[in-house]
């Protein structure tokens, strides 16, 4: 049966924990799944080459980025108990393979890790990644149904209350979209998915849901989570730090060598500059009010 990122415990599952409801079980282990920084363990150069390896194969093999997601799980939790011997960045590679691999097995997903490991110039057995994966397996003790932030969306969408379908389906996949981006920064590893849910929510609601971001926010505030106004802020730097690499991309595109060229170029570059610049301005003004919305809760 396919891994459901949304429902992680199985029947099963449920049954090893005292608790009859499945969300009380999602928040009693969710610690167990995390990758802590404070572990010591973990080699930021290792995982930022791994989790690179890992959006080359989700972007060139246009991956489900469920799957890639899954992968980077593996891999943090992984490098929160396991060290990377240095010199070796063949192993980093193997790792980002070996986790897609297993995200991949986990989703019911085809992936094709030979075409991949052609085009990106290097190969390695299936023997080799298999022996990689049943090390990864070890280091996970064999827990693969991750909890992850995608767990407890569906318990805070019911904070709102009453909403009309499509609202909470265009609030979920917004808040979808800042945990994919969230996830590539090492400051989310701080926080439990519990926290990221419910701070992912929190920043789509103040977009897309002004006039309930209140009573939301009233309703999380209530919950008293564990660092959640720090993530909060760490979610709106990633969105900060999106916009803002946007504008530089596009700012700093190549100019045509002829002269018509640079006239079209220029127009239509200031035209997009400008709406890029009009758009990221609007964004971090809005940032700037859900963090000042934010500082209301909790004074």
């Amino acid at each position: 049966m396919e891994f459901d990122l949304e429902n992680p415990l199985t029947l099963s599952n449920e049954e090893q924990h005292p608790f009859s409801d499945p969300i009380e079980a999602l928040f009693a282990v969710e610690s167990d799944h995390m990758s802590p920084l404070a572990g010591g363990h973990l080699d930021l150069s290792a995982r930022r080459d791994a989790v690179s390896v890992i959006l080359q194969a989700q972007f060139g093999c246009n991956l489900d980025p469920f799957v890639a997601y899954l992968a980077v799980n593996y891999l943090d939790r992984f490098l929160s108990k396991r060290e990377i011997p240095s010199g070796k960045p063949w192993i980093v590679r193997l790792l980002s393979i070996s986790c897609l691999s297993l995200a991949s097995k986990m989703k019911k997903t085809d992936l094709n890790l030979a075409d991949f490991q052609r085009e990106e110039g290097f190969i390695f057995d299936s023997q080799t990644i298999q022996r990689m994966e049943l090390i990864v397996l070890g280091a996970l003790d064999w827990r693969m149904r991750s909890i992850t932030p995608f767990s407890f969306l569906r318990f805070f969408l019911s904070f709102f209350s009453p909403a009309q379908a499509p609202f909470l389906h265009a609030l979920k996949a917004r808040a979808s979209q800042t945990l994919f981006k969230a996830q590539n920064e090492i400051k989310m590893l701080e926080f439990k998915p519990s926290v990221i849910a419910a701070a992912a929510l929190l920043s789509a609601a103040h977009e897309l849901l002004p006039i309930q971001f209140a009573s939301f926010r009233s309703a999380i505030s209530s919950c008293e989570f564990e660092k959640l106004w720090e993530c909060c802020n760490a979610i709106g730097d990633v969105a900060m730090d999106g916009c803002n690499l946007t504008f530089e991309m596009v700012s700093s595109s190549n100019t045509p060598v002829t002269v018509l060229g640079r006239h079209c170029s220029r127009s239509e570059s200031e035209r997009t500059v400008g709406s890029s610049s009009v758009e990221c301005d609007l964004k971090k003004r809005r940032i700037s009010k859900l963090r000042g919305a934010l500082r209301l809760s909790q004074a």
